[in-house]
Formats: C-alpha cells, sequence, structure tokens
C-alpha cells in the first residue's frame, strides 16, 4: 500500500509523517525505516525507527531513488513500513516521474508486503489523476 501526505510547504507534512513513523513502531513487529532527505530528524523519530537520510547516499532522480528504496527492502526482509519526507526534493518536482515512480513503488510494496507512505509538497490537484489509482491519500 502507499500512502501520500500531501500540502505545500508549512501545512505540517513532515509532523504528521513523524506521528505515522512512531505509531508505525508501536504496532510492527517487523522494522520501520524512515527516509529524509537531509538528517534532520534525529530527535523527532523514535529511536527504534532506522533513520536514513538520501544525500549522505547521493540519491538523486527517480531511477535512482526506486533503487535506493528497492535495495533498503532487499536488505531486510522484517520492513513492514518504509515512510519518505520530502519526496520531490529527492526524485525531483516532474509530476509524470513522480507517477511512474509511484506505480513501481507500489509494485515494489505489494511484492514485498510492505507500506510506503510519502510527503509530496503539492496539492491533490496538482498530480496526475493516475497516481490515486494505486495511492491513497493520507
Amino acid at each position: 500500500m502507499i500512502s501520500l501526505i500531501l500540502g505545500h510547504k508549512g501545512t505540517g507534512k513532515t509532523k504528521h509523517l513523524i506521528v505515522c513513523v512512531n505509531e508505525a513502531i508501536e504496532q510492527t513487529k517487523g522494522n520501520v525505516i524512515c527516509v529524509e532527505e537531509k538528517a534532520k530528524l534525529t530527535y523527532d523519530v523514535d529511536h527504534r525507527a532506522r533513520l536514513i537520510a538520501a544525500n549522505d547516499y547521493k540519491v538523486s532522480g527517480y531511477g535512482a531513488f526506486y533503487g535506493f528504496l528497492a535495495g533498503i527492502c532487499a536488505g531486510n526482509h522484517d520492513i513492514t513500513d518504509v515512510l519518505v519526507d520530502a519526496t520531490l526534493k529527492i526524485g525531483g518536482r516532474d509530476y509524470n516521474e513522480l507517477a511512474s515512480f509511484l506505480e513501481a513503488v507500489y509494485n515494489l510494496s505489494e511484492e514485498q508486503d510492505t507500506n510506503f507512505t510519502f510527503t509530496v509538497s503539492a496539492d491533490k490537484e496538482e498530480l496526475p489523476e493516475s497516481i490515486f489509482n494505486y495511492c491513497k491519500v493520507l
């Protein structure tokens, strides 16, 4: 399953994501991963979640981003939830590429039985309609 937290800068997406990470920690028997662009959530996310800064691994663009997420899933089969902050900063602002990326992540999610949540700095109306065939808005 893929969930999206939508809204422009300053609307509380990251705070909502932090709540989701901490809730996932309490509800799962597996591992929870939180991916962010730069390391800034260290003191906000429960220490039991694995916090990864994409910039530390030079992840840029949706192709590299997908490979990064797939590699995380391949490295540990106990991952139940992957939550990502600043999706557009990591992948780019091309909404059609975002749609293709989310479709690929949806397939990964189904294959790995892993939930993905992304913050996206955009309103629902700005995004391609096809995204909502496989993503739900939180």
